[in-house]
């Protein structure tokens, strides 16, 4: 059996990452012969209807008062119980759920296990549990790929985002439902969740179809005005560099690299960005990138899919006024 541990967005519904997640648990799962289960924290809710159509056809849901509101280090004594009890070939998360990977890593070395982080790949061996599994990680922020042997009775790993799509597959006739109350100390000192931040409304920077990031040739906070426009037209969302939150252009939420999010939209537009690792890092998941940029050797220009040589200021209105011509807006 492969586990996935799966999280739930703001409204409880399944979250983007692990309906990833649960693709890359089905295709290993698949490789071994075995089914894909789910683990999650709290009530059911919608959460079998989701799991029935990719196909996953039992939940195991962890329930305890100390897990209402769930530390990652209390969260990964409840998965180490269940692990110890049901003994998968292999336990999985997304990297992108933060939550999810700390609670991986208690409950990896709470079992005795290594946990692989950042992969982008597994590939178990032909024998399957009984030999080495090969697993590609990123390394050094994800400017290089690392293939690593991964040995243990359970392997233990958080998978990368991006890499795994999450089309359709025969759905599961029934999901069965199964609580387990694991054995919890409260007299245990442990971290406590004492606040939690307003999810933003709406399309995220993790979840936009299309970002449009602005750094330091944009030149002001006013400046990124017409980034916002064209955001708009786009259906997307706004994002920055980091030298714009150094210089309070943007807020720290909107920061894409490696200090901020990593984002695999449809199309990314980075205007006036030079391309340093660090931001190279947070947007090379996108599956197009188009660059502006006065500089034709800026490593974003390099590696974009597409480049614009010319000044933010002058490219963008253009842009902008030929998306509300062919829109008819």
């Amino acid at each position: 059996m492969v586990l996935a541990v799966i999280t739930r967005d703001g409204d409880g519904a399944l979250s983007v990452a692990s309906a990833e997640l649960l693709a890359a648990a089905r295709g290993l799962a698949d490789e071994l012969g075995d089914p894909v289960e789910a683990v999650a924290v709290g009530a059911a809710g919608d959460l079998p209807d989701d799991l029935a159509k990719r196909g996953v056809g039992r939940l195991h849901l962890l329930a305890h008062p100390l897990l209402d509101d769930p530390a990652p280090a209390v969260v990964g004594e409840a998965l180490a119980q269940l692990v110890a009890a049901r003994r998968p070939a292999a336990v999985l998360a997304a990297d992108a759920d933060a939550d999810a990977a700390e609670a991986m890593a208690w409950a990896a070395a709470e079992v005795g296990a290594p946990l692989a982080t950042a992969c982008t790949a597994i590939r178990p061996g032909p024998r399957g549990r009984d030999e080495p599994w090969v697993v590609t990680r990123e390394r050094s922020g994800g400017i290089l790929l690392e293939d690593a042997e991964l040995t243990a009775p359970v392997r233990f790993a958080t998978l990368r985002p991006g890499g795994h799509s999450t089309g359709e597959t025969a759905a599961a006739a029934e999901v069965t439902v199964e609580v387990l109350v694991p054995e919890l100390d409260a007299a245990v000192p442990r971290a406590r969740l004492v606040e939690r931040g307003g999810r933003a409304a709406g399309t995220t920077l993790a979840t936009a179809p299309v970002v449009v990031a602005g750094g330091r040739g944009v030149g002001s906070a006013e400046g990124y005005a017409v980034l916002e426009e064209l955001a708009g037209l786009l259906g997307g969302v706004v994002g920055c560099s980091r030298v714009a939150t150094n210089n309070g252009w943007r807020p720290h939420a909107d920061q894409v690299g490696l200090t901020g999010t990593r984002i695999s939209p449809d199309l990314y537009v980075a205007c006036g960005i030079s391309g340093a690792t660090q931001h190279w890092v947070g947007c090379m998941g996108a599956r197009a990138i188009l660059a502006v940029n006065t500089d034709p050797e800026a490593p974003m220009v390099t590696r974009a899919t597409w480049a614009v040589i010319g000044d933010v200021h002058e490219v963008l209105p253009a842009v902008v006024a030929e998306v509300r011509r062919r829109s008819g807006r």
